[in-house]
């Protein structure tokens, strides 16, 4: 099959570009309007294959939207395009409302139009597969104040109330996905996941900024005390449960994906310290660089997800603990520290592929 894949040169679209070229025989469209969290190289080990090709292209210009289904003809969308970092949201909504929002009702207008034009096999195997956050769902208890709090799970019946604008931008989106399926029959079906870390991570997110901070000597900066829990999943254990999601799926149907992984942030923190003592040790323990900092507005203080149904009905399971993971990421960030560099300068795009930035 064919797989148009928007936000392709980003941190979970490259990973799963990554796996369906290394893993299947499937070909891949990558469609990316490459802002400064879109990095070509993170797809370096694959770009080179005859079943990988490139789009430069927003996803809220409905012509050049027209242009890439009109000459790809996909048989899927897996739709990951977004403006995704909290505090920028908080700083800057616009961007989010456009892209999150206004990009993915152009994505699902246009994909529509093509669906409806689709000779009748293909029109019944096509799957628009949009791709989101359990940050829609807020927050849920914490152990700090209920006994019972590691009950709460979310699940894909959890009910909607989103905290930041990013994450309300995400749950609009989730929304009009829904409807675009209930109105007019476009075969949809949506993923919830949780936070994402691994290689090829952009350095604004905590895992990759701690561990670049370290390695410079600069503080690690805590929102408060530390104390707000994510369940961590590695970006490439995600890819492949993405890749079940559009392939095995049932339309219509909402599969949450989570690591089985709950950790305060202020442990994640230390645990990246602990590791980068050992395998690049300094004068003192990294953990002296540890600053807590203001709160940031409006923060969920945790996340657990229950992906309980993604693993019965389509045999899907994390692959890495995040002691693995961690220790694999930290490894890589080590091993990459020029990618580091490049990706944040947008230095590789400019002069080796010539990409107009």
């Amino acid at each position: 099959m064919k797989l148009l894949i928007t936000g392709g040169a980003g941190f979970i679209g490259s990973a799963v570009i990554r796996y369906i070229i290394k893993h299947t025989n499937d070909t891949v469209v990558n469609l990316d309007k490459l802002t400064y969290a879109g990095n070509l190289e993170s797809l370096i080990g694959v770009s080179d294959s005859e079943r990988y090709s490139f789009e430069q292209v927003d996803i809220c210009d409905a012509a050049e939207l027209n242009r890439v289904f009109e000459q790809h003809q996909p048989d899927a969308v897996m739709h990951l395009s977004a403006e995704s970092h909290v505090d920028r949201s908080i700083d800057g909504p616009a961007e989010f409302i456009q892209t999150n929002i206004v990009g993915t009702y152009t994505l699902l207008e246009v994909a529509r139009a093509y669906w409806n034009e689709l000779e009748p096999g293909r029109k019944e195997a096509f799957r628009f597969h949009h791709i989101s956050t359990d940050e829609v769902y807020g927050d849920l208890p914490h152990p700090s104040d209920s006994k019972d709090a590691s009950l709460h799970l979310f699940t894909e019946s959890t009910t909607y109330a989103p905290s930041s604008p990013y994450s309300a931008s995400k749950a609009s989106s989730d929304h009009l996905v829904r409807a675009w399926l209930r109105t007019y029959g476009l075969p949809t079906v949506i993923t919830n996941c949780s936070n994402n870390y691994g290689p090829y991570h952009f350095p604004e997110k905590l895992i990759p900024l701690v561990i670049l901070n370290a390695l410079e000597g600069k503080p690690l900066p805590i929102y408060g005390e530390g104390d707000q829990i994510r369940d961590w999943l590695y970006v490439e254990d995600h890819a492949r449960a993405l890749y079940k999601v559009v392939t095995e799926g049932t339309v219509g149907e909402t599969y949450n994906i989570g690591g089985h992984n709950e950790l305060q942030n202020i442990d994640v923190v230390k645990t990246i310290c602990h590791i980068l003592d050992e395998l690049a040790p300094r004068e003192g323990s990294y953990q002296r660089l540890i600053t807590h900092v203001s709160d940031r507005p409006g923060h969920d203080r945790r996340y657990a997800i229950d992906a309980s149904k993604i693993e019965k009905e389509l045999n899907w399971k994390p692959q890495e603990t995040f002691e693995s993971g961690i220790r694999k990421t930290v490894q890589w960030y080590l091993d990459n520290s020029q990618w580091c560099q490049r990706v944040q300068d947008g230095s590789y795009q400019r002069e080796r592929l010539g990409v107009k930035l």
